[in-house]
């Protein structure tokens, strides 16, 4: 009830449900109060063009602290990789059963280039969002040994969100000795996610994919994309989980 009901209010909050909303109230009002009817549908179009921009998403994903890429030689005096799931697929019908989603599948990609590079040993961690799901730890695990050619030493199935993720994986990496990691995850998600596996006891080198690439901006960073979008949704739930997490001890 709880996961259906958080569901709900995210799809009601970010993009592109939220500007939709507006819109759509803006719609409503405008035989009854139409002054605010045109302003609830300028700030729909508008909300939902900027987080369609690759300039906007690019500026807030450095915000929050992804917009810097982890420099190579960094990973040297690193203990272990920890790879965050990201989400699966189930029941993909080309592959026979549950895979990784898109998320997942670009954080181990670049998990397995930081470990060819490194030597580092690597843990996976990720349980099963649904019922009769098989866990990303083992989905991401499968993927790394059969698909990438780079050997999983810890496999942590049980997480279901960040603070699980850290949490767990400290119980059983620091045992060994092993507190400075590579934390391979998203630029949008850095910030957060480094706070709490910091809190669980590690140095964390943030290994981000998908940063955002600055150079002379150019006229597509000023037309609305898909990937934009796609991107906007989860940097706006990172911001509102820093948000909630600040008000609330």
């Amino acid at each position: 009830m709880y996961e259906a009901l958080k569901l709900a209010v995210l799809t009601l909050v970010l993009p592109p449900g939220g500007p939709l909303l507006l819109l759509t109230l803006g719609l409503l009002l405008q035989l009854r109060r139409p002054s605010i009817g045109r302003v609830l549908i300028v700030a729909g179009v508008a909300a939902l063009w900027l987080v369609s921009l690759p300039i906007v998403v690019g500026l807030l994903v450095t915000a929050l602290a992804g917009g810097r890429s982890l420099q190579p030689n960094e990973a040297l005096s690193a203990d272990a990789i920890v790879i965050l799931g990201g989400g699966t697929r189930p029941r993909a019908m080309e592959y026979g059963g549950d895979t990784l989603g898109r998320l997942t599948l670009e954080r181990v990609r670049y998990g397995a280039a930081v470990a060819r590079r490194s030597g580092l040993p690597v843990l996976v961690t990720g349980g099963s969002m649904k019922p009769g799901v098989r866990p990303e730890a083992d989905l991401m695990r499968e993927a790394l040994e059969n698909e990438f050619g780079v050997a999983v030493r810890w496999s942590e199935d049980r997480a279901r969100d960040t603070s699980e993720n850290a949490a767990n994986s400290a119980r059983i990496l620091i045992p060994e000795g092993r507190r400075r990691i590579v934390l391979v995850l998203h630029g949008f998600d850095v910030r957060r996610a480094v706070q709490q596996f910091e809190a669980a006891g590690f140095t964390v080198l943030a290994a981000p994919t998908q940063i955002p690439s600055w150079g002379q901006p150019g006229i597509a960073d000023f037309l609305p994309s898909v990937g934009a979008l796609y991107t906007s949704y989860f940097a706006l739930y990172e911001l509102l989980a820093l948000i909630r997490d600040a008000l609330v001890p």
